[in-house]
């Protein structure tokens, strides 16, 4: 645990807040995930017992409460202190796209977390209704085992599968980790890409011009394009 030893309650909070990683698990709630293994999945590099300790060290500061679930699975939720952290950590991304951008380095590419990411903020309301899509992402440089997503929206849900879900794609997009990262991240805009060939679709011209209206960018893509200008 870090320990300033002084009084002044910059040095307190940062005490909460900035021991490693728990930032990020406290952006994972604010993203809606409730369940450990959701939580996980969006900090997939941090273990199972480190993320049990963060949760326990968040419940007692009052940040985090935790529930009894559905089944026996428990559930984690903000508490108000928690839900009050919301625009320091949504000013930390911001500030980070505009300062820091695009400077990622290889070790900072990760496919399930992208694709985790690009499942949760799925627009739903521009989806069409009554119709089942599937979008299958093929990463050329990914490792073994991530290589290939499928994405299913259907009925106002949004699932992600490492598996063939066995339906007929409706797309298939193929890139690099780094391409759509760029895209999703606002660092590149879909179109150049796609003109340069680092992301390729395949499936229906209406289907490959929405597509980016369905997934949507980062919360802070915006503020990343606009730095770029």
């Amino acid at each position: 645990m870090i320990d300033y030893g002084q009084f002044c309650t910059v040095a307190r909070g940062a005490e909460v807040l900035c021991e490693r990683w728990t930032p990020l698990v406290v952006r994972e709630l604010m993203c809606g995930s409730t369940r450990f293994n959701d939580i996980r999945r969006g900090v997939p590099r941090m273990s199972g017992s480190l993320l049990a300790q963060r949760l326990r060290k968040l419940e007692e500061v009052g940040v985090v409460k935790r529930v009894q679930g559905t089944g026996a699975s428990a559930e984690y939720h903000l508490t108000g202190a928690g839900e009050e952290l919301r625009p320091i950590v949504m000013a930390l991304g911001h500030w980070g796209a505009r300062w820091i951008g695009s400077r990622l380095k290889r070790g900072q590419l990760d496919a399930g977390f992208l694709m985790w990411d690009i499942r949760r903020f799925v627009h739903l309301d521009e989806c069409p209704s009554g119709r089942c899509i599937v979008v299958h992402f093929r990463f050329t440089d990914a490792p073994e085992g991530e290589r290939r997503w499928w994405l299913v929206i259907d009925q106002g849900t949004a699932d992600l599968c490492r598996d063939n879900p066995g339906e007929e794609p409706t797309l298939v997009v193929e890139s690099t980790v780094l391409a759509l990262t760029e895209i999703w991240t606002g660092d590149r805009e879909a179109e150049d890409q796609i003109r340069e060939r680092r992301v390729r679709l395949t499936g229906g011209a209406r289907d490959a011009r929405d597509l980016w209206r369905w997934l949507g960018r980062s919360a802070f893509a915006e503020t990343r394009a606009a730095a770029r200008v």
